[in-house]
């Protein structure tokens, strides 16, 4: 399992290299952005774990370009802990965000739940229906009366995954998180955010939501309903 580390702090990448390596990780070390991408695009790594504030191109624009030509696992390791840096990270395609300092025996149990999350994607095939929508795990599709409205995450995906599998049941906040993210791996403003991100794609007025209901101090349901198709839904 290749692992490529991206992160300026000489001392700091060490000790990420040290510890993923005794986790059984072949390592490779990139010190800036732009010899990041030049790493994967050679060294096609199984995971990456990348910082945000690097010399010649920040960190989030490595997310943003590595998530739009593959689904390589890609973990946020940054002493940036704002709550904008984090949601900024996640919207971009990260798989997690892990604040510095940080515990090395959480990461690598972050890490193997991010590679665990990650292999078990492809062994869902068969599409998902509740009322109109459906959803091709596979692909990460969503579809409203058989037409296209939305191309899912990884994360949007497993979400919207568990919510499809339960349909008119409410699942509590812990719950979605450990499904989502794995133990320790996310929490509830992330989750609300991800919500979020899913009514943006496949809600027509995420103000008055048809499909993911919020029930207050408990959860959230996917409520199964069947509506007309709009031609001008938004994809």
């Amino acid at each position: 399992m290749k692992a490529l580390i991206v992160d300026d702090d000489l001392a700091l990448a060490d000790i990420v290299s040290f510890t993923l390596r005794r986790a059984g990780y072949e390592v490779t070390v990139a010190h800036d952005g732009l010899t990041a991408l030049e790493t994967w695009s050679s060294g096609a790594p199984d995971l990456i774990i990348l910082d945000l504030n690097l010399p010649k191109l920040d960190g989030l624009a490595v997310c943003q370009q590595i998530r739009s030509q593959s689904e390589t696992p890609i973990i946020i390791l940054s002493v940036r802990a704002e709550e904008d840096d984090v949601v900024r990270g996640l919207k971009l395609g990260a798989d997690d965000y892990i604040i510095k300092p940080f515990s090395p025996r959480q990461l690598i149990a972050r890490i193997e739940a991010v590679l665990r999350r990650s292999g078990t994607n492809s062994t869902f095939h068969n599409p998902l229906e509740v009322g109109n929508l459906s959803l091709d795990p596979s692909r990460r599709k969503v579809s409203l009366c058989g037409q296209f409205i939305a191309q899912l995450t990884p994360l949007e995906s497993r979400l919207f995954e568990v919510l499809m599998r339960n349909s008119g049941q409410v699942l509590t906040t812990d719950f979605l998180i450990d499904h989502t993210w794995g133990p320790e791996g996310g929490d509830r403003g992330m989750l609300k955010q991800l919500i979020y991100r899913l009514r943006m794609k496949i809600e027509t007025d995420t103000s008055g939501p048809q499909f993911i209901e919020t029930v207050p101090g408990i959860g959230y349901s996917l409520v199964h309903q069947t509506i007309e198709h709009e031609e001008d839904h938004a994809s």
